[in-house]
């Protein structure tokens, strides 16, 4: 994979987050995505983590309206992804990359018709304009199921599904472990 200066920038600091993960300041877009979760985890038929209120910041003024909700529901019904069963949901995990430990939620797994598997990560914000930073993320995503599944990582497809715009990008350059090991191992411990 190719990157500019620019690029690198931003996965320098995803990459140190991973080192010293922080506390992210509250977004008031939180809310909506996680009461959009919770409404894929109930349609699914899992069980849901928390309850909205419990989130920091669920009361705040400036919490998302919840009639963006509905249209996040409105869009995800008629999108492709609508009329697929996962085979599972919200499923934790915790891997070593690079010496560092990284642990995540990847939203939901499918089965593909070729022996394969597609890890979906669900996005009710807008697309960035340069994917390459939030590709580690899939990346990450993508060698955690191969390892939790057992599955040869050639075999694990990664995507983001935009729900407000129906647009689903999986990219096909995700790094590897040796990519992602490498990356963390380039980012300044100090």
């Amino acid at each position: 994979m190719d990157l500019d200066d620019g690029t690198r920038h931003v996965i320098a600091v995803l990459a140190s987050r991973l080192r010293r993960p922080l506390p992210l300041p509250p977004n008031p877009h939180a809310r909506r995505g996680t009461a959009f979760h919770a409404w894929l985890e109930e349609r699914y038929g899992g069980d849901r983590l928390l309850d909205l209120d419990e989130l920091p910041g669920a009361a705040d003024e400036g919490a998302a309206p919840d009639d963006e909700l509905a249209l996040l529901q409105e869009r995800f019904l008629a999108s492709a992804w609508a009329d697929r069963a996962p085979e599972e949901v919200e499923v934790a995990f915790e891997t070593v990359v690079g010496g560092v430990v990284v642990r995540g939620r990847i939203d939901a797994v499918f089965a593909d018709p070729d022996g394969g598997w597609t890890v979906v990560d669900w996005k009710t914000g807008d697309p960035p304009r340069d994917g390459t930073a939030a590709a580690v993320q899939l990346a990450a995503y993508r060698l955690a199921w191969a390892e939790l599944s057992g599955t040869p990582v050639a075999q694990v497809r990664a995507a983001f599904h935009y729900v407000r715009q129906d647009r689903t990008v999986a990219p096909v350059d995700l790094l590897d472990a040796a990519g992602l090991h490498a990356l963390v191992e380039s980012i300044p411990t100090g």
